[in-house]
């Protein structure tokens, strides 16, 4: 369905607010007097909300938009998977070798490195340089970046993965599955095999015996633990004052031409993902990687008109719900809405009743955001109990079981297990800590198949998976039918 315009962005904001403009009770003119303000507010700006994510500075004539190291750490998190996808043993003469390269992406040192993704009409960009310098995934994944962190992840470590019941965290388990990697390749350069649970030969690196797939990891964790963590803990956050939604919002930044709060707010939309233009996809636009050449120049300008990540899962979920959802307008619209009140009052500080319009629209894009992550957590979910479905209907005969139906198993578990870890990174998360650590513990750390007892591992395992799906179903009051579907 292609995304119209922003419609009625006060009703919007009442929802978000869980507020009502009639009922009784305590408080109630109270709360009818807020909520008029927030009206009159967005009144003031809804007619002035573009369709697309374009604000003219107020200090001059040029676009106030900028979020380009966000992009360049989208292009780093998709360039890092390129590379292990086209991982071959034959290219290294140690495990070593392979972690240096790994490492070198991932800690920044590959930004004038040329870019492998292709789009037509052709990228404008050659290089990670040419999007924004100087910019790596190691400085902000959770716990690196700590100022503004609801949580210190690099000494209580994350919930959902543990070495030796010891915490970690989530740079130290980027790191051990980069290690693994390297491990693999020693592995096969002294000879030895790595089969599945049939005995089939183990062909790609990043595939472990224990059923888990690297590369989905890495990729999955990455686009959570950095951009998701940022997103939602750091730039769209009003927690700590003169960061995140709390930033000025009078001055000029330097000789830039936007204040401190608009370049916050647009980093927060910059880890989203989505094109400036979103709007003007359709859903099934955005899941083919289909693009808008929005200036007409002949190129894909990554920094406006390409959809990454999790904006491009959004979509995804919404094309696969039988009962319409709409996560990607909801949280565009949103991110509009919220820019559109910033830019009115660039210049001034935020009136408390702006500011309070101003979290609500954040409150809406951020839910939306997470609703699409969990709804992609139920997606594999449904994926992985199929491909355990495969070894039940085995019997314990595994001699039709193929190295497909292995490769398929670890990669639909391990992006469950990816995005499901993402979850945790968001302050506002709808999922308690109980339910989150229930979500974990069932998902487990790879999918929990025994050979001995294949059969009846697999089926504790869909039942397990099952009651994941009940949880993210009543967090997220999502409908029984795209549970099902998804």
């Amino acid at each position: 369905m292609l995304k119209t315009k922003p419609s009625m962005i006060a009703t919007v904001v009442l929802l978000s607010l869980g507020l009502t403009a009639c009922g009784g009770g305590s408080g109630s003119d109270s709360v009818d007097e807020a909520v008029a303000d927030i009206i009159d507010v967005i009144d003031d700006v809804v007619t002035e909300t573009p369709t697309t994510y374009t604000f003219t500075s107020a200090f001059s004539d040029e676009s106030s938009v900028s979020y380009s190291g966000q992009t360049a750490r989208q292009v780093l998190i998709a360039e890092l998977n390129t590379f292990i996808s086209n991982l071959d043993v034959n290219d290294y003469a140690t495990g070593a070798e392979l972690k240096a390269e790994l490492l070198r992406r991932y800690e920044g040192e590959s930004a004038d490195d040329l870019l492998t993704i292709t789009t037509t009409p052709a990228v404008l960009q050659s290089s990670v340089g040419d999007i924004s310098s100087d910019k790596n995934l190691v400085d902000k994944i959770a716990g690196n970046d700590a100022t503004g962190q609801h949580q210190d992840w690099n000494t209580v470590g994350i919930v959902g993965w543990a070495v030796d019941d010891a915490v970690i965290s989530p740079d130290n388990l980027v790191r051990l599955w980069f290690q693994k990697l390297a491990d693999n390749v020693d592995t096969e350069l002294a000879g030895t095999t790595r089969t599945d649970y049939a005995g089939n030969l183990i062909t790609k690196l990043y595939i472990q015996e224990d059923g888990t797939d690297l590369k989905q990891l890495i990729q999955k964790f990455l686009l959570g633990a950095v951009n998701y963590s940022q997103g939602t803990d750091d730039y769209l956050d009003n927690d700590i004052e003169d960061k995140g939604l709390l930033s000025d919002n009078i001055s000029q930044d330097g000789e830039s031409p936007y204040t401190s709060l608009e370049h916050q707010f647009d980093e927060g939309f910059g880890y989203f993902g989505a094109a400036r233009d979103f709007n003007n996809y359709t859903d099934q636009e955005i899941n083919d990687a289909d693009l808008i050449d929005t200036d007409e120049d002949g190129a894909i300008d990554l920094k406006s008109e390409f959809n990454f990540g999790h904006s491009t899962n959004a979509a995804k979920r919404d094309l696969g719900a039988s009962e319409p959802t709409d996560f990607t307008k909801d949280a565009f619209d949103a991110f509009l809405a919220g820019r559109q009140i910033i830019n009115s009052a660039a210049g001034d500080a935020l009136s408390d009743e702006e500011a309070e319009a101003l979290y609500a629209q954040r409150d809406i894009a951020v839910l939306a955001w997470e609703k699409a992550i969990a709804a992609t957590v139920v997606h594999y979910v449904n994926d992985t109990t199929g491909d355990l479905k495969i070894l039940i209907d085995t019997n314990g005969d595994l001699t039709g079981y193929t190295a497909d139906n292995f490769a398929d198993l670890a990669k639909h578990w391990s992006e469950l297990k990816g995005f499901a870890l993402s979850l945790q990174f968001n302050p506002r998360s709808q999922l308690t800590a109980d339910q989150f650590a229930q979500v974990q513990e069932k998902i487990t750390m790879a999918p929990a198949i025994s050979v001995a007892t294949i059969v009846d591992d697999a089926t504790a395992f869909s039942a397990a998976l099952a009651e994941v799906n009940v949880i993210l179903q009543q967090a997220y009051s999502f409908d029984a039918a795209n549970v099902a579907e998804w």
